[in-house]
């Protein structure tokens, strides 16, 4: 990686664009200027150069007269490609040896490697697409569920950011005309209709709004929901850890105390990943080993998005319950679930204690009964009634955009107090410049090299 060094377009770029380690097939990309030429000085086969676009070519890497490997090259000739430069794609066998070989003859023939994201940054650079699709390339990759890899599919081709153009595209329009009113500041003229200009923020402040609404719901789908399940030894939260997995991940016993750490695995449902954590059960012990685990228990409780607190129905009263679930000292607003756990082995009137109570569900892990219950219970609780599931609406999955939305939604705010209270339209103006610079900064269409190099260094080397 050659972080130090400036990016210049006039260099020609290479990386390793397949994971790292021994496989079937590595691929290296260049790209640039001289992509071409330095590929066909060391490819053995057809000469490159007299070749078209979009064709695959069988030859040999050769370093002078010896043979690296037999290989497939892609050639892709600019602006048709990814990069919207020329573009050589090598496909090599997967040994990190052959790699490391073909790599270092093509830096000594003048590539130099590429910078983290420097191939999408490039891209970007070139046109290929604005920077919310940029970024959701890196979430494309990311995507490890159903629903997230159908937000990040839409904001790269171009979703999100055809919304933000249009919001974009009916605020600038009247901020010309109150740059035009500035320039005619000495004779008191108003070419800005105040009337449809508050009309029109307050229908760009709702979609904002919206915008911004959905941010909780994206990085639920992105980024998945910690859940905590905590509760009295012996409740089942072990039993109930595995039935959730489908495999038996946790030790189960019936020896109070058995879970002294943390046990994390993922399930998804309904393509939003749970990240579920079993935990040491809560209660005062002079086991030193065990103590550390109750307090990392309560630790990660407080850090939870989602607590399942698991009791037993057969021993636990409602009165209980509730002492317990405030025992855990949750911040206002926190997202529990109460889980009443062998309602196999419970009595009727034990039952009836629990079933109408509000936010509990009650189930037999030992036996699975009641989970589908329980995972609709979770779903319920990410909020899930904002999804469209047809992909059709914008969910903003990206913290940086929502801090743009947000920034954005004061300045439209600070118009719109200007407007009902006759403020000066130079105040207005600047207001609106702001908002627009705001939006901009979500696209690219407004950007720094700090913001730019933030972003792309979080990509892999080859993307």
């Amino acid at each position: 990686m050659a972080a130090n060094l400036p990016l210049s377009l006039s260099d020609t770029i290479v990386a390793l664009s397949t994971p790292p380690g021994a496989g079937a097939i590595a691929l290296v990309r260049l790209s640039g200027p001289q992509a071409i030429a330095l590929t066909d000085a060391v490819f053995a086969g057809k000469r490159l150069a007299d070749q078209p676009g979009h064709t695959l070519h069988y030859g040999t890497i050769r370093d002078g007269q010896r043979i690296l490997d037999e290989v497939v090259v892609s050639l892709f000739r600019g602006p048709h490609s990814y990069t919207r430069e020329d573009v050589v794609e090598i496909s090599t066998h997967g040994s990190d040896y052959i790699v490391q070989e073909v790599l270092g003859l093509l830096l000594r023939q003048g590539a130099r490697l590429a910078e983290a994201g420097e191939f999408t940054k490039r891209a970007f650079l070139h046109g290929a697409f604005d920077l919310a699709q940029a970024e959701a390339v890196a979430d494309l990759i990311a995507a490890d569920s159903a629903l997230s890899h159908q937000v990040a599919l839409r904001q790269m081709r171009g979703g999100f950011s055809q919304e933000l153009k249009d919001l974009r595209g009916r605020l600038v329009h009247f901020a010309a005309l109150l740059e035009l009113e500035l320039d005619f500041g000495e004779e008191d003229v108003e070419f800005a209709d105040r009337t449809g200009l508050v009309q029109l923020l307050q229908e760009v402040q709702a979609l904002v709004r919206r915008l911004l609404r959905s941010f909780e719901l994206g990085n639920v789908i992105k980024n998945g929901v910690t859940t905590v399940i905590a509760g009295r030894p012996n409740a089942g939260k072990s039993t109930l850890l595995n039935a959730l997995l489908n495999e038996d991940r946790a030790i189960v016993s019936d020896v109070a105390g058995t879970t002294r750490d943390l046990i994390e695995d993922e399930v998804s449902i309904e393509g939003i990943r749970f990240r579920f954590v079993d935990t040491a059960g809560l209660r005062d012990t002079t086991d030193v080993v065990e103590s550390i685990g109750v307090e990392r228990t309560r630790q990660r409780v407080l850090q939870a998005a989602l607590v399942v607190y698991l009791f037993d129905i057969t021993t636990t009263s409602g009165s209980e319950l509730e002492a317990e679930i405030q025992a855990l000292n949750l911040p206002a607003g926190a997202a529990v679930l109460a889980v009443g756990n062998k309602l196999d082995v419970a009595s009727d009137a034990e039952l009836a204690a629990f079933q109408a109570r509000p936010d509990t569900v009650l189930i037999a892990a030992s036996r699975g009964d009641g989970l589908d219950e329980l995972r609709e219970a979770l779903l319920a609780r990410v909020r899930l009634e904002g999804l469209d599931r047809t992909g059709a609406s914008t969910i903003v999955t990206n913290l940086r955009h929502a801090q743009s939305l947000e920034q954005a939604g004061r300045h439209l705010d600070a118009v719109l107090v200007g407007l009902s209270t006759g403020g000066g339209t130079e105040l207005l103006a600047a207001d609106l410049r702001h908002a627009l610079s705001a939006l901009g900064q979500i696209t690219g269409e407004i950007s720094n090299d700090d913001l730019l190099t933030s972003i792309f260094t979080q990509f892999c080397i080859g993307k």
